[in-house]
Order: structure tokens, then C-alpha cells, then sequence
């Protein structure tokens, strides 16, 4: 199933990946997409569920799973775009409330209201400002506490240039080599294959998808290199 992610339709961006999911619970792609849209939406809990779920299959499948978060540079779009989406909602949720607020002590104004329960409408307006913005601090500790476990693991193993794609420069997930002896990473060539043109980017030589062949050496040493360094 190919996903739809766009940043102008986060809405279907999230139905599809959900789908994407439901077919194949073990794909990390799909629960880091889904995750991805939740955040947009606002959807913080959905969102931490699903990063951390993909975090928990990229561990188990021995996936470089920060190979999606350098992709996009997450540790940008954490700091920056989710923490500021997180901000947006909560000065939203609170004008809301501000403005509850206000129309309850119009009302108490225009019925001449005793001041014992004033005084109570204010602690409730204090308490529900303190939940809402304990709810947001605890979204953000949450994403905090799930990219630092990511980013840790990434500094904690160094990929060796061989085992990097030529054109991504991320470790390579299905090698391929093609009639030149070039190695690529099966997804990035397909990609270049279908959008820019057909031939090698390397050597320029006309090339097919068809003719590229699994580099089962090279996905080998992968494998060793992951089960050593998991």
C-alpha cells in the first residue's frame, strides 16, 4: 500500500497510515507516519503511542529506525514544530476557557452574585488552567523522553560509509547492485528510476529496474553489523 503524506492533508496523511498499519502491525514506516500526522493534529497521546510503538518494532527488527528521524530531521521538527503545535493548543484551549470565564462573571455581574461563589468559579478556572497546562508540559516530556531514547541509540553506533547508500547516505535496508557494480539501496533506486530517469546516477549507464540484482553480501554484512550492534 503505498502511503499518501502530505503536509497540506494531515487528516487523510493519518487515515492512511492508520490503515497501513492495521495491515501490517510489524511495519515501522507506518506507525512513524501515523505518529508523525498525530502530531500535526494534535493528537498528542495517539502520537507518542505510535513513535514509541515504531521505536519498539525498529529495536526488535534490528531497524535504523533513526534513518527516519535523520530523514526528516526530527530533532528540528521535536524542538521546534510538534513543541509549538503543543503551545498553539494550549493558548487556545486556555482563550476557551478565559472566555467561559468571562461570560460566567457577566452573568454573575448582571444576577448580582454572592462572592463565595465567584470565589469558586475562580479556583475552578485556576485548576482547570493548571490541567490544561500540565497535560501540554507532560506531552512534551513524553516526546522529549522518546527522542532522546532514539537519538541515543543513534550515537551509540557509528555507520561505517560502506554501509551507507550512495544516495541516501543512510544505512542501506535491501542492497541491490547493478550492471555496473554499483551499490545502492533498492527503495532509493526505485525512486530515482521512477522520477528522475533510467540510468545508473553514478556511472550514467541506461538501466532498468529489472536488472537490479540483490547484493546478498552486502546485506550480510548488515546484518552482522546490526545483530553486533543492536
Amino acid at each position: 500500500m503505498r502511503l499518501h503524506f502530505s503536509w497540506e492533508l494531515w487528516e487523510k496523511s493519518s487515515v492512511d497510515s492508520r490503515k497501513a498499519a492495521e495491515l501490517d502491525g510489524k511495519s515501522v514506516k507506518a506507525y512513524y507516519l501515523w505518529g508523525r500526522a498525530a502530531l500535526q493534529l494534535g493528537q498528542y497521546e495517539e502520537a507518542i503511542k505510535c513513535l514509541a510503538k515504531a521505536n519498539e518494532l525498529a529495536n526488535g527488527q534490528k531497524v535504523f529506525f533513526a534513518a527516519y528521524y535523520q530523514k526528516i530531521q526530527l530533532q528540528s521538527y521535536l524542538n521546534s514544530k510538534s513543541f509549538r503545535l503543543i503551545d498553539e493548543d494550549l493558548e487556545r484551549s486556555r482563550g476557551r476557557l478565559l472566555d467561559e470565564s468571562e461570560v460566567e462573571d457577566a452573568k454573575m455581574e448582571a444576577d448580582d452574585g454572592d462572592r463565595l461563589l465567584r470565589g469558586k468559579m475562580i479556583m475552578d478556572f485556576e485548576f482547570q488552567l493548571e490541567e490544561l497546562e500540565g497535560t501540554a508540559q507532560g506531552a512534551k516530556d513524553k516526546l522529549n523522553n522518546l527522542f532522546a531514547q532514539v537519538d541515543d541509540r543513534r550515537r551509540r553506533r557509528e555507520i561505517p560509509d560502506y554501509l551507507c547508500g550512495t544516495i541516501s547516505f543512510e544505512l542501506l535496508e535491501d542492497p541491490v547492485i547493478t550492471p555496473s557494480g554499483i551499490t545502492y539501496d533498492r527503495a532509493d533506486m526505485r525512486e530515482h528510476l521512477q522520477r528522475v530517469s533510467h540510468f545508473d546516477p553514478v556511472t550514467r549507464a541506461l538501466l532498468k529496474e529489472d536488472q537490479l540484482i540483490p547484493n546478498l553480501a552486502m546485506r550480510e554484512v548488515v546484518d552482522n553489523f546490526l545483530s553486533e550492534n543492536p
